[in-house]
C-alpha cells in the first residue's frame, strides 16, 4: 500500500477510514483528511479503507494492516476521520494511542479536532484513560451485583451441574468399553461436555483394577 518514496521524516502520513456498510462511500472522509493534509504539510504515503465491517468486529483487516505498518516505521502520522471510524471501543483507542506513543506516531483525529502533538492532544489522551479505568470498573462493578443478586435469589451460578443418569451412563461406558472419549461423549449425545466426559472416563479408568 506504500508506493517507497522517501519522505521527510515526521511528515510521512497514513490515513485510515471505514464505513460500515457496502452501500456507504469514503468519499467524504477521503475529502476532509486529504484537505486536513495539504494545510498541515503532511504528506499520505499510504490509505487503510475497511469496508462493510462493524465497528466492534474483531477482524478489520485494513486497521490490522495499519498497525502492522506502524509498528515498521513506515509512517509518523495517523490520520482519522473521527474516533468512532477508528476504534472499537474507549479501552480499544487507548491500547491504539498508547501503541502509537510508544512508536513515536502521531495521531489525529479531524473531526474531533485532537491531534496527539498537541498539548490538548496529550491532555486528551490522559482523559481517555481515565474514562477506560472508569468503564472497566463500572463493569466489574455490575457484575459482582448481579452475581451478588443472583445468588441471593438462590440461583446457580456457572455450569449447570451434570444429571445423574447421565453420570451413570458415562460411568458405565468408561468402565465396560474401550470407547474413546469422543465416542463416548457422541454415544450419550452431547448431554455433558466433552472435557467433562474425559475427566469421568479418566477418573473411572484409573481406579480399575489391572489384570495381573
Amino acid at each position: 500500500m506504500l508506493d517507497g518514496t522517501v519522505m521527510p521524516p515526521g511528515r510521512r502520513t497514513a490515513l485510515y477510514l471505514r464505513v460500515s456498510t457496502a452501500d456507504q462511500k469514503p468519499d467524504l472522509q477521503y475529502d476532509e483528511l486529504r484537505g486536513y493534509a495539504e494545510r498541515a504539510g503532511l504528506v499520505i504515503v499510504g490509505d487503510y479503507c475497511d469496508v462493510a465491517v462493524s465497528g466492534r468486529h474483531e477482524g478489520r483487516p485494513q486497521l490490522n494492516a495499519l498497525m502492522a505498518a506502524a509498528r515498521k516505521r513506515e509512517f509518523d502520522c495517523v490520520l482519522v476521520w473521527k474516533f468512532d471510524r477508528f476504534a472499537r471501543s474507549t479501552r480499544h483507542l487507548l491500547m491504539a494511542l498508547e501503541e502509537f506513543r510508544h512508536l513515536g506516531v502521531r495521531f489525529i483525529s479531524v473531526q474531533d479536532q485532537i491531534d496527539t502533538d498537541s498539548p490538548a492532544g496529550r491532555a486528551m489522551f490522559t482523559i481517555i484513560g481515565a474514562m477506560a479505568e472508569l468503564e472497566s470498573a463500572l463493569i466489574s462493578e455490575r457484575v459482582t451485583a448481579g452475581m451478588k443478586a443472583a445468588k441471593a435469589r438462590g440461583k446457580h451460578l456457572g455450569r449447570p451441574p451434570i444429571r445423574r443418569a447421565v453420570l451413570a451412563e458415562i460411568e458405565a461406558l468408561a468402565a465396560s468399553t474401550n470407547l474413546s472419549i469422543r465416542q463416548i461423549h457422541d454415544r450419550i449425545d452431547g448431554k455433558a461436555s466433552r472435557g467433562i466426559v474425559g475427566k469421568i472416563t479418566k477418573r473411572i479408568r484409573s481406579e480399575r483394577p489391572t489384570a495381573l
